[in-house]
Protein backbone atom coordinates (compact mmCIF):
# COMPACT_ATOMS: atom_id res chain seq x y z
CA UNK A 1 0.00 0.00 0.00
CA UNK A 2 1.25 3.54 -0.95
CA UNK A 3 -0.33 5.45 1.91
CA UNK A 4 0.26 9.69 1.85
CA UNK A 5 1.84 10.13 4.73
CA UNK A 6 1.22 13.87 4.51
CA UNK A 7 -2.85 13.65 4.92
CA UNK A 8 -4.16 15.07 8.11
CA UNK A 9 -7.61 13.57 7.09
CA UNK A 10 -8.59 10.84 5.57
CA UNK A 11 -11.94 11.35 2.89
CA UNK A 12 -13.22 8.61 0.89
CA UNK A 13 -14.97 8.36 -2.59
CA UNK A 14 -17.23 6.06 -3.56
CA UNK A 15 -15.68 4.53 -7.24
CA UNK A 16 -18.75 2.45 -8.07
CA UNK A 17 -19.09 0.69 -4.63
CA UNK A 18 -15.36 0.53 -3.15
CA UNK A 19 -14.53 3.61 -1.02
CA UNK A 20 -11.21 4.60 -2.02
CA UNK A 21 -9.22 6.86 0.24
CA UNK A 22 -8.37 10.25 0.03
CA UNK A 23 -7.08 12.86 2.04
CA UNK A 24 -8.72 16.40 2.87
CA UNK A 25 -7.47 18.09 -0.42
CA UNK A 26 -8.70 14.36 -2.56
CA UNK A 27 -5.09 13.17 -3.71
CA UNK A 28 -5.20 9.53 -3.28
CA UNK A 29 -4.19 7.58 -0.22
CA UNK A 30 -3.69 4.31 -2.28
CA UNK A 31 -2.42 4.91 -5.88
CA UNK A 32 -2.90 1.58 -6.55
CA UNK A 33 -6.89 2.01 -6.25
CA UNK A 34 -6.88 4.64 -8.93
CA UNK A 35 -9.79 3.99 -11.48
CA UNK A 36 -11.58 4.98 -14.25
CA UNK A 37 -14.73 5.16 -11.81
CA UNK A 38 -12.19 7.02 -8.94
CA UNK A 39 -11.60 9.92 -12.11
CA UNK A 40 -15.78 9.61 -12.85
CA UNK A 41 -16.49 9.85 -8.78
CA UNK A 42 -13.63 12.34 -8.17
CA UNK A 43 -14.37 14.85 -11.44
CA UNK A 44 -18.20 14.56 -9.92
CA UNK A 45 -17.52 15.55 -6.39
CA UNK A 46 -15.27 18.64 -8.14
CA UNK A 47 -17.84 19.55 -10.28
CA UNK A 48 -15.74 18.55 -13.12
CA UNK A 49 -18.03 17.61 -16.76
CA UNK A 50 -14.94 14.98 -18.05
CA UNK A 51 -14.17 15.48 -21.71
CA UNK A 52 -11.65 13.48 -24.39
CA UNK A 53 -9.13 16.49 -23.54
CA UNK A 54 -9.25 15.44 -19.67
CA UNK A 55 -8.85 12.42 -20.25
CA UNK A 56 -5.64 12.80 -22.63
CA UNK A 57 -4.42 14.79 -19.78
CA UNK A 58 -5.08 12.40 -17.11
CA UNK A 59 -3.15 9.70 -19.24
CA UNK A 60 -0.46 11.90 -20.10
CA UNK A 61 -0.20 12.13 -16.15
CA UNK A 62 -0.16 8.62 -15.21
CA UNK A 63 2.00 7.48 -17.63
CA UNK A 64 4.69 10.18 -17.42
CA UNK A 65 4.62 9.01 -13.62
CA UNK A 66 4.92 5.22 -14.88
CA UNK A 67 7.77 5.94 -16.92
CA UNK A 68 9.49 8.62 -15.02
CA UNK A 69 8.43 8.18 -10.88
CA UNK A 70 7.97 11.80 -10.94
CA UNK A 71 4.95 14.12 -11.82
CA UNK A 72 5.07 15.63 -14.73
CA UNK A 73 6.19 19.44 -14.54
CA UNK A 74 3.52 21.87 -16.41
CA UNK A 75 6.14 23.60 -18.64
CA UNK A 76 7.02 19.39 -20.07
CA UNK A 77 2.84 19.27 -20.37
CA UNK A 78 2.65 22.49 -22.15
CA UNK A 79 5.45 21.11 -24.73
CA UNK A 80 3.64 17.76 -25.10
CA UNK A 81 0.06 18.89 -25.87
CA UNK A 82 1.13 22.03 -28.03
CA UNK A 83 2.29 19.35 -30.26
CA UNK A 84 -0.48 17.47 -29.76
CA UNK A 85 -3.23 19.94 -29.90
CA UNK A 86 -1.26 23.08 -31.46
CA UNK A 87 -0.68 25.86 -30.10
CA UNK A 88 -4.35 27.54 -29.35
CA UNK A 89 -5.74 24.84 -26.73
CA UNK A 90 -1.60 23.52 -26.10
CA UNK A 91 -0.77 26.37 -23.28
CA UNK A 92 -0.95 27.05 -19.58
CA UNK A 93 -3.58 28.64 -20.26
CA UNK A 94 -5.86 26.33 -22.08
CA UNK A 95 -5.09 23.69 -19.66
CA UNK A 96 -5.79 25.68 -16.27
CA UNK A 97 -9.39 26.57 -18.05
CA UNK A 98 -10.29 22.88 -17.90
CA UNK A 99 -8.57 21.82 -15.01
CA UNK A 100 -9.72 25.13 -13.12
CA UNK A 101 -9.28 23.50 -9.52
CA UNK A 102 -5.68 23.85 -9.46
CA UNK A 103 -5.23 23.24 -13.20
CA UNK A 104 -3.09 20.46 -14.63
CA UNK A 105 -0.71 19.65 -11.92
CA UNK A 106 -3.00 19.77 -8.80
CA UNK A 107 -6.57 19.09 -9.84
CA UNK A 108 -4.97 16.72 -13.03
CA UNK A 109 -2.56 14.94 -10.74
CA UNK A 110 -5.32 14.12 -8.15
CA UNK A 111 -7.74 13.27 -10.87
CA UNK A 112 -4.73 10.86 -12.23
CA UNK A 113 -4.14 9.30 -9.13
CA UNK A 114 -0.87 11.15 -8.37
CA UNK A 115 -0.31 12.19 -5.16
CA UNK A 116 0.64 15.80 -4.05
CA UNK A 117 4.27 16.61 -3.91
CA UNK A 118 6.09 17.83 -0.69
CA UNK A 119 6.55 21.87 -3.13
CA UNK A 120 3.14 21.61 -3.68
CA UNK A 121 1.24 24.58 -2.04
Amino acid sequence: MQTNPSAIRTEYVDADGELVATDQEGYIQDMNKWSEAFVHALAKKEGLDLTDEHWEVIHYIRDYYEEHRVQAQVRTMIKYFAKVWGPERGNNRYLHDIFPKGGPQKQGNRLAGIRRTRGEH
